[in-house]
C-alpha cells in the first residue's frame, strides 16, 4: 500500500521550488539586506522562488515517479493540474487562460495534441498560429507551470475523430487504432513532427512538460497489449520518452495499462475513493497516485438538455480527500473553450448517435468566455492551502462582456448559385475519397419518372435534406436513425439533390474506427439503386466568393449583415432564430448553429472583433430570410424541437 502524506507533509513538498533559490541568496549574503533596501524586489524574489523550478539548468533536471508521486529533481511533488487545450482558445487568449489556472492554484496544465489539425492532409504539416502547441507550452512555462503533455495519436476529448485526420480513411484496409502497418507508419510520422516541436520542451532539456501519456483510455476500446506497446515506443521514438510515461484509463478498465509504465484513473464525482481502491488492488504498489481526469462538468450534445456540472460541494469532498491524501489530480476540464468550426466531436453505440455542441464550456471552473464561476472561486479557496506559503498570485482582469443590439443579414446568396465544380462517379463518393475532414457535400442525379415510393440511404452520415427540383421533401437525421422518406415524381424525369452535412465525427465508442461521412451506401428507390452521381465537396473552413443580392433567397443559402461597435468585448451571439449551419464572423469559423439547442448562442471572442464595423455571414439549411441576430453577455440555454 502507497503510504499516505499528511496534508502538512504535502505542503512542504509543495515548497521544494523555493528551496531552489536558498543557495543563490546565501552565496550572495545579500537576502536579509536586499529585502530591507527595496520593496521592488520582494516582489521579485517571490516571483523567482516559484519560477525557478521551471527554469533550472537542464543538466540537473529529472523526473521521475515513485511512492506514489510525481519526483522532480528528487524531491517529490504533489500536482494539481487542470486540462485546456490550445486549439479550443484562440491564440491572443492563451496566456490570459494560463495566467487564469495559475491564480486558481494550479501548479500545472494538461493538454491534448490534435493530429488532425497539424496534418489536415496527408504530409502537409501545420503548427502555426493557433496551431502552435509548441509556442502554448512555451507561455505556460512563463507562466510558471508544469505541463503533462497527451500526444495521441488517438485523444478522444469530444474532439472529430478522436483527433484523427478523416484522410486515414481513404484507405478502404486502414484500421486505425491497431497495429496495421499503415496506420502505425502514419501515426509514427504524426509523432516525429510533433517530437521535433516539442522535444526541447521536456522538463529535461529545460522546458515544462514532465509526464506524456501513452495512448489514451484504450481499456475502453481494446485489450492489445501490442499496440499499446507499440505506441509507446512510437512515442519514445519520436523524442517524447525522456519524462514519466504513463497509461490512464477508467478504474477497471485495465486493457490499456502497460506493467512497465504508472497507471493514472479517470474518475467522475463520488467515485474517487473507490476508484484509488480498485487501483491499489491492480497495483498494490502503485507508483503514482494520479487522477489524470476528474469531472466537474460535462460536455453537451445536440437535442440533449445542458449539463450544468457537479455540485460544488462534491467536488471540494473528493478534491479534499484525494489532496489531503498527497496524491495528485487533473480537473477535466479546468476550461473547456470552443470547438470552432466543424471540430466537434460525437459519441455513437449501435444506433445511438448524439454530436457535440460547438460550446464545449463543460461546466468548467472557467467558462467559456474565460471568466471564473462560482467553481473557481470554491477551488482556488482549497487549492491556496498546498500553496507555497499559502498564497496564490491575484486573479487577472478578464476581457469585459458586452451586448451587441440586433441586426439583420440582409444579404443573401443561394448555394444552387454558388456549387463547387462537380466530381462525377457511378457511385456518391465519401467525405475522405476528398480529403474532406468535416463540412458538407451535395449529391445530384437524375431520377427517370413517373414515379412514386421509398428513397433509402441506407444511412444518414450525419444529416441529410433532400430536395426534387429544388424543391424541398424531407430530411434524414442519424440522431433518428432515419435512413429512408417517400417521394413522388409524376412527370418524365426530375433532379434529385441530397445535401449531407457532417455533424460530428464519432470520438469515442465502437464505431468510431469507420465513421465515415457522406452517402455511404448504395441510394436506393424503391429497391434499386440510383447510379449516375455529381459529387459536390465543400469544406466552407472559410467563407467561399459569393454572388450576394438584397433578394429573399430559398434555402439553402447564405446570408450576411454587419453590425458595428465603439468598443471591443466578448459577446455571445443569439442565434436561435436561425436553423442549422454554420456561423462567420470576420472570416472566423465560429462554429456550428442548430434551432434544436441545447445551445442558442455561439460564443464570439473580442479578440476577433474590432472597433467599427464588424461582418456576420450565416449559412443556413432552413431559412429563406436573414432573421435577426444580437449579442448577449451570456449563453442561453434552451431546447426547441426539430424542423422537418
Amino acid at each position: 500500500m502507497t503510504a499516505m502524506l499528511s496534508a502538512s507533509a504535502t505542503s512542504r513538498f509543495m515548497k521544494i521550488g523555493c528551496r531552489l533559490t536558498r543557495p543563490l541568496r546565501s552565496a550572495s549574503g545579500k537576502s536579509s539586506s536586499l529585502r530591507a533596501r527595496s520593496t521592488i524586489l520582494v516582489p521579485l524574489l517571490a516571483l523567482l522562488c516559484s519560477a525557478l523550478p521551471l527554469h533550472a539548468a537542464p543538466s540537473s533536471r529529472t523526473v521521475t515517479v515513485g511512492g506514489g508521486h510525481f519526483i522532480i529533481n528528487g524531491k517529490p511533488l504533489q500536482i494539481i493540474s487542470g486540462s485546456l487545450h490550445y486549439a479550443r482558445i484562440p491564440r491572443p487568449y492563451w496566456r490570459a487562460r494560463l495566467e487564469m489556472a495559475k491564480a486558481m492554484g494550479l501548479n500545472a496544465v494538461t493538454t491534448y495534441a490534435f493530429w488532425n489539425v497539424h496534418e489536415p492532409r496527408p504530409g502537409q504539416w501545420d503548427f502555426s498560429g493557433q496551431y502552435d502547441i509548441a509556442k502554448f507550452i512555451r507561455i505556460a512555462q512563463q507562466v510558471g507551470l508544469y505541463v503533462i503533455l497527451r500526444p495521441g495519436p488517438y485523444a478522444c476529448a469530444e474532439w472529430s475523430f478522436g483527433g484523427y485526420p478523416a484522410w486515414l480513411l481513404k484507405d478502404p484496409d486502414m484500421h486505425v487504432r491497431t497495429l496495421d502497418p499503415a496506420y502505425l507508419h502514419a501515426a509514427q510520422s504524426y509523432l516525429n513532427h510533433l517530437g521535433q516541436q516539442l522535444k526541447p520542451l521536456l522538463w529535461t532539456h529545460g522546458g515544462p512538460i514532465i509526464a506524456v501519456q501513452v495512448e489514451n483510455e484504450y481499456g475502453s476500446f481494446g485489450k492489445n497489449k501490442q499496440y499499446l506497446e507499440a505506441v509507446k515506443h512510437m512515442v519514445i521514438k519520436a523524442g517524447l520518452g525522456d519524462a514519466v510515461l504513463y497509461t490512464a484509463d477508467g478504474p477497471g478498465l485495465w486493457g490499456g495499462a502497460l506493467p512497465e509504465l504508472p497507471e493514472a484513473i479517470d474518475v467522475g464525482p463520488g467515485d474517487v475513493q473507490n476508484g484509488f481502491k480498485l487501483l491499489l488492488k491492480f497495483r498494490p504498489h502503485s507508483r503514482l497516485m494520479y487522477v489524470a481526469e476528474y469531472y466537474p462538468g460535462w460536455f453537451d450534445s445536440w437535442g440533449q438538455p445542458h449539463h450544468k456540472g457537479a455540485p460544488i460541494a462534491e467536488q471540494l469532498k473528493d478534491l479534499s480527500w484525494i489532496l489531503s491524501h498527497g496524491y495528485s489530480v487533473s480537473l477535466y476540464m479546468f476550461h473547456g473553450g470552443t470547438d470552432w468550426g466543424f471540430l466537434n466531436g460525437a459519441n455513437a453505440s449501435g444506433k445511438t448517435y448524439l454530436p457535440q455542441t460547438t460550446s464545449y464550456d463543460y461546466s468548467a471552473p472557467l467558462n467559456e468566455a474565460g471568466d471564473p464561476t462560482r467553481a473557481y472561486y470554491a477551488l482556488r479557496t482549497l487549492f491556496k492551502q498546498y500553496a507555497p506559503n499559502h498564497k496564490l498570485p491575484p486573479i487577472p482582469s478578464q476581457v469585459p462582456l458586452i451586448k451587441v443590439a440586433p441586426f439583420r443579414l440582409p444579404l443573401a446568396a443561394s448555394l444552387w448559385n454558388n456549387l463547387p465544380t462537380p466530381y462525377r462517379s457511378k457511385s456518391p463518393l465519401d467525405f475522405a475519397q476528398f480529403d474532406l475532414q468535416a463540412g458538407y457535400m451535395l449529391y445530384r442525379t437524375q431520377i427517370h419518372g413517373p414515379v412514386k415510393g421509398i428513397l433509402d440511404i441506407g444511412g444518414a452520415r450525419d444529416y441529410d435534406v433532400v430536395y426534387i427540383n429544388r424543391h424541398r421533401v424531407g430530411t434524414l437525421d442519424r440522431r433518428l436513425d432515419q435512413h429512408e422518406l417517400n417521394i413522388d415524381v409524376p412527370g418524365p424525369t426530375a433532379r434529385l439533390d441530397i445535401l449531407v452535412e457532417d455533424t460530428g465525427r464519432i470520438n469515442y465508442g465502437p464505431e468510431f474506427p469507420n465513421d465515415r461521412k457522406g452517402l455511404i451506401f448504395p441510394v436506393l428507390l424503391n429497391g434499386k439503386p440510383l447510379y449516375g452521381w455529381e459529387n459536390y465537396p465543400m469544406a466552407l473552413q472559410h467563407v467561399p466568393s459569393l454572388r450576394w443580392s438584397k433578394a429573399d433567397i430559398s434555402a439553402p443559402a447564405f446570408h450576411r449583415g454587419t453590425f458595428t461597435l465603439s468598443k471591443v468585448g466578448d459577446t455571445f451571439l443569439d442565434v436561435s432564430r436561425l436553423g442549422k449551419g454554420l456561423l462567420w464572423v470576420n472570416g472566423h469559423a465560429i462554429g456550428r448553429i442548430w434551432h434544436i439547442g441545447p445551445q442558442q448562442t455561439d460564443y464570439v471572442p473580442g479578440c476577433w472583433l474590432h472597433k467599427g464595423m464588424n461582418t456576420v455571414t450565416v449559412f443556413d439549411l432552413d431559412k429563406e430570410t436573414g432573421p435577426e441576430v444580437s449579442g448577449k453577455t451570456h449563453h442561453v440555454y434552451a431546447l426547441q424541437p426539430a424542423r422537418h
